[in-house]
């Protein structure tokens, strides 16, 4: 394999921002993901790897995600649009900027629909070497109701996957949000 040692190992790492109210950063479980990336397997390597950041954003099934307005006009569509982006490009920032401060290459995109699907579908077109996700370590009551991203890309990625529960001390009064 000429040439295969110079290619840095690509790790895909799925970001979501925190399910908290008032909170638009990066969730807990994410940063948790991103961290034991950085600590556990690019170490001290940083020109060793490049770093794919993906964003998966759940469409809205009524388009209004926690609007108080029964009325809408067509801009108030584009406004939640743009703000939607908006907040996902901050979340892909902070992961990017972090990244860039210790000199691991990246790249960072978005996509749209269910997580465990877009996600498995970017591991098949981009072909990562590994894919890392973050979990929230649910119990199994509340895995039937919430379901599982990370289960189902465990089971489903064309890579290897490895999955990163959140610390115990880090979990919100509802160990749902994230």
């Amino acid at each position: 394999m000429e040439g295969a040692e110079s290619e840095p190992t690509r790790i895909m790492v799925a970001v979501n921002e925190s399910s908290i109210k008032g909170y638009p950063h990066a969730s807990i479980s994410s940063r948790g993901a991103f961290d034991w990336t950085l600590q556990k397997i690019i170490r001290s390597n940083t020109s060793g790897f490049k770093l794919l950041f993906l964003h998966v954003q759940v469409p809205d099934e009524d388009g209004f995600n926690d609007m108080d307005s029964i009325y809408a006009s067509p801009g108030d569509f584009q406004d939640m649009k743009h703000r939607d982006m908006k907040r996902g490009l901050h979340l892909l920032e902070y992961f990017v900027g972090r990244s860039h401060e210790i000199g691991v290459p990246c790249e960072a995109w978005i996509k749209k629909g269910d997580p465990k699907e877009v996600i498995c579908h970017e591991v098949k077109r981009v072909r990562p070497d590994l894919l890392v996700v973050g979990s929230r370590g649910l119990g199994p009551f509340q895995r039937v109701f919430v379901g599982t991203v990370s289960e189902f890309c465990a089971k489903h990625a064309d890579c290897p996957v490895v999955t990163i529960k959140r610390k115990v001390n880090e979990t919100p009064s509802d160990p749902v949000d994230d």
